[in-house]
């Protein structure tokens, strides 16, 4: 299964640099850069912090899909 993000999204909908999210959540910009690049599975902790920012779910933010052989 593949971890399919939509922050990228809603950062820039929010008109938010990747090192500001980053600092909201209290991350490294690097962080960002690889959850939007699908390259990081974020702990509950991260994706929680995530969604509060921009006042949706999780489920809203990170969905798993079936990659196809």
């Amino acid at each position: 299964m593949a971890l399919v993000t939509k922050i990228k999204e809603y950062r820039e909908q929010a008109g938010y640099k990747q090192s500001e999210l980053a600092e909201l959540v209290g991350a490294r910009r690097e962080t960002i850069v690889h959850l939007e690049n699908g390259r990081y599975n974020p702990s509950l902790k991260l994706a929680m912090d995530i969604a509060k920012v921009f006042h949706v779910t999780v489920e809203d933010l990170f969905e798993f899909v079936d990659e196809e052989k």
